[in-house]
């Protein structure tokens, strides 16, 4: 079976994006040594706008084959004129206002907690949710496992890995991979 994974961003202190939601400075903890752990790891969660000048567009998809995104980070796309981010994948979006610029790309506008079980019954690599907060929350039951890539920054206060209300549940650590820029990626799976 399938599992979906949430892949993501965060600072120190659990935040994903500032208080608007944007995340970009981020970008600025990608180095060499970890872009070289991202192509060699997760080549698939690269944009294909990324992947293309990088020269590693040919890649395969080694963890994931579909994409979901939530409305908020889909836009981010959108607004440099990128319709397709992740062409290299099945590509969804969670969105009740917006239609879809582009043919790959799935708005999925109803249950996407039933999608996702769904999903996770068929052939085929993982799931990979890209973000962010609201989405993260609708499906919070359904992650099997989380890929947080922490780095070291503090931001104070803005959007949380997931946007839900108070509710404990338990991860055990995988793995645990620290480098030299002080990002640290930890894979945590879900306790059932």
């Amino acid at each position: 079976m399938r599992k979906l994974s949430y892949f993501i961003a965060v600072s120190i202190d659990g935040y994903i994006g500032d208080p608007t939601g944007e995340g970009g400075f981020f970008t600025r903890f990608v180095d060499e040594e970890f872009l070289a752990f991202l192509k060699d790891e997760y080549p698939e969660t690269l944009p294909t706008p990324g992947r293309q000048p990088l020269g590693i567009d040919h890649l395969e998809n080694k963890r994931f084959d579909t994409v979901i995104q939530g409305r908020r980070t889909y836009e981010v796309a959108l607004d440099i004129g990128v319709t397709s981010p992740y062409a290299h994948m099945r590509q969804l979006v969670a969105s009740r206002s917006l239609t879809s610029p582009d043919p790959a790309v799935e708005i999925v506008s109803g249950d996407i907690a039933a999608l996702v079980r769904k999903l996770k019954r068929e052939e085929g690599l993982g799931i990979y949710l890209c973000g962010g907060a609201n989405l993260a929350a609708e499906l919070f039951d359904e992650v099997d496992e989380l890929v947080v890539k922490t780095y070291p920054l503090i931001l104070g206060s803005g959007m949380p890995m997931f946007g839900t209300k108070y509710a404990q549940t338990e991860f055990a650590l995988e793995s645990n991979r620290t480098f030299g820029n002080g990002a640290v990626v930890r894979t945590y799976s879900r306790k059932r």
